[in-house]
């Protein structure tokens, strides 16, 4: 994994050679489409009944936006796309630890408004929700020496929750942080109400 992010973080960095890079690349107040590339890193966890001594677990995302400027008076952008995403948690427990991996294919769909800072700068702070699936994660137990599917038993696969945060564009770099958290209950049972959460960090390409 650790060549695989290395290799994606030089594609990200050089993609801008291969485009435009000069004075008034960022422009807010276009009605057009873009689409970029994500790669970033959550600090995840589960909040809820019984996850008291859980905690954060770091994942990676990869991920590919489509936005939209929305009109020329107004500097708002629609942004969805489709992420894979690793969340889930840690836990330490009397010999050992319980690690809880939930990975997922996300949809968000948030609201951008922009700030030009200048020709060559932009922030753009934004809000809105995430639909989440399940497409695969673990729970290894150290102590037993075991492992079974995330959601066998313990989860569910569905999730959805908020996003809020902000990015910064440089030309046609874009880097953003943020908070998401989850608002569906990801409990298999009826007893408990748990729900994912996570910071993130991500860095990428617009075009």
């Amino acid at each position: 994994m650790k060549k695989l992010l290395i290799s994606l973080l030089a594609v990200l960095f050089a993609a801008p050679s291969f485009a435009q890079y000069n004075s008034g690349e960022v422009s807010i107040s276009e009605s057009t489409l873009y689409y970029g590339i994500r790669l970033g890193v959550d600090f995840a966890n589960i909040s809820g009944d019984g996850t008291g001594g859980f905690k954060s677990r770091t994942g990676m995302t990869l991920g590919f936006a489509l936005g939209l400027h929305v009109s020329e008076q107004t500097p708002i952008c629609l942004e969805s796309g489709i992420y894979y995403t690793e969340r889930g948690a840690k836990q330490n427990i009397a010999g050992g630890e319980v690690t809880t991996s939930l990975c997922y294919l996300e949809l968000p769909i948030l609201i951008k408004y922009g700030f030009e800072v200048s020709d060559d700068w932009a922030v753009l702070p934004f809000v809105g929700p995430y639909f989440a699936l399940g497409a695969g994660g673990s729970i290894i137990n150290k102590v037993s020496d075991t492992s079974v599917s995330s959601y066998k038993d313990v989860y569910s696969r569905p999730d959805m929750g908020f996003k809020i945060g902000c990015g910064a564009e440089y030309n046609h770099l874009y880097i953003e942080a943020g908070y998401q958290f989850g608002v569906a209950n990801i409990a298999k049972d009826d007893v408990h109400a748990r729900h994912g959460n996570a910071l993130f960090l991500n860095v990428g390409v617009n075009l």
